[in-house]
């Protein structure tokens, strides 16, 4: 599909299938030269990260865990600033390798937010892993140790990302496409 329909808002494909696949592949491998002998904790964040998350860790070859956070901080098209914690950490990750798994880092204000309660928590490394990076809109100074993909400022869905709900199952990525939403 080349153009999706979302709560009336016309999208178009910005990355497809196939680039996401490659892109996810070449994290997976500089995650698997990087952090061979040990056994870090991956930490998706949900809903977001579900099918990077998925996709990944079919890649990953290193001895691994898995498990899950949920935290919230959008409201339609744009962040609302706050993060809100949903769903917690319940691993004991003193002493270990975290690798945070997100969907799409902007701001930064979910990662700082995760990484302060997993350094409280005495975790002994913390890296970042994200599908997009939004460097235009980056605000914090933490490390994004592995990106799949840079991105300019758009608004983004598909591959886990949604709006309001709808498009996480899309395959592709798609971008919001102004022209077409300003003809209505």
């Amino acid at each position: 599909m080349s153009n999706v329909v979302l709560h009336g808002h016309k999208f178009r494909i910005k990355i497809s299938a196939a680039e996401i696949q490659k892109a996810v592949g070449d994290v997976a491998r500089q995650i698997n030269t990087d952090l061979k002998g040990k056994k870090p904790l991956f930490l998706a964040v949900l809903n977001g990260s579900f099918m990077f998350a998925a996709d990944l860790m079919k890649k990953v070859n290193i001895e691994s865990e898995i498990s899950f956070i949920k935290l919230a901080s959008y409201n339609g098209t744009s962040s609302t600033g706050k993060v809100n914690e949903l769903i917690g950490v319940n691993e004991d990750i003193k002493g270990r390798t975290v690798i945070v798994i997100e969907d799409i880092v902007d701001t930064g204000t979910t990662i700082e937010v995760i990484v302060a309660k997993l350094k409280e928590m005495g975790a002994a490394e913390i890296k970042i892993a994200t599908l997009l990076f939004k460097p235009e809109a980056y605000t914090k100074s933490l490390p994004i140790e592995y990106t799949a993909i840079v991105v300019p400022n758009d608004f983004l869905v598909g591959y886990g990302l949604d709006y309001n709900g709808l498009g996480r199952n899309l395959a592709d990525i798609y971008v919001l496409d102004y022209v077409a939403d300003q003809k209505k």
